[in-house]
């Protein structure tokens, strides 16, 4: 069995950021990170805290963040089918650990999310649904999106949300990648994406 190189505190390849090793600029992109009521699901354990090793990194990412994630008029239900779909084509278990749950209490059916973690045919869901996770696996598992995936999709959204949505899978493919290189680990209490 090959050594671990996880650290058990951050858990993930790298340190947690230390507050006090930051220069000025860094030390408010962290505080902000920590702060009360942030939108971070997984805290300095996450992404968000990889990203506080680049602390100019961190701080540009952020408006963008979070514009994709509330601000696009994207429903609930629907921008968290959109990252469990990127999550699942990514194989991302932090992020699946992270965005199930959340799923759940935005409204969006186990149904719907084992379609996504099992890949499942989206036959018998609702059209918006299925065209997110159509499109996605699309899009990011065969790198083609057919003329009709696509028709379907600007017919659900439109061209400004339709580009947003994307944004939003881009967005989380981005952090999956992360995920991936510093071998984040979800906790061992945290819903489970089989990975073949």
């Amino acid at each position: 069995m090959a050594e671990s190189d996880i650290d058990p505190e951050s858990g993930c390849r790298l340190p947690l950021v230390r507050r006090e090793d930051l220069d000025e600029a860094g030390k408010k992109v962290f505080d902000h990170h920590v702060a009360p009521g942030t939108d971070s699901l997984a805290g300095l354990r996450g992404p968000g805290g990889v990203r506080l090793h680049s602390p100019q990194l961190s701080a540009l990412l952020r408006p963008v963040a979070k514009y994709l994630r509330f601000d696009t008029g994207l429903s609930n239900a629907s921008r968290e089918i959109a990252i469990l779909i990127a999550a699942r084509e990514m194989d991302s278990r932090f992020e699946w650990a992270a965005h199930e749950p959340e799923a759940l209490r935005q409204g969006v059916s186990q149904v719907t999310i084992d379609v996504i973690k099992y890949r499942r045919p989206t036959t018998g869901l609702a059209e918006e649904e299925a065209v997110i996770i159509d499109l996605g696996r699309e899009a990011m598992g065969k790198h083609k999106v057919s003329p009709e995936t696509y028709r379907r999709a600007i017919a659900a959204f439109g061209p400004k949300k339709l580009v947003d949505l994307i944004g939003l899978m881009g967005n989380y493919m981005a952090t999956a990648t992360l995920l991936c290189v510093f071998d984040n680990q979800p906790p061992p209490d945290a819903p489970r994406l089989p990975i073949p």
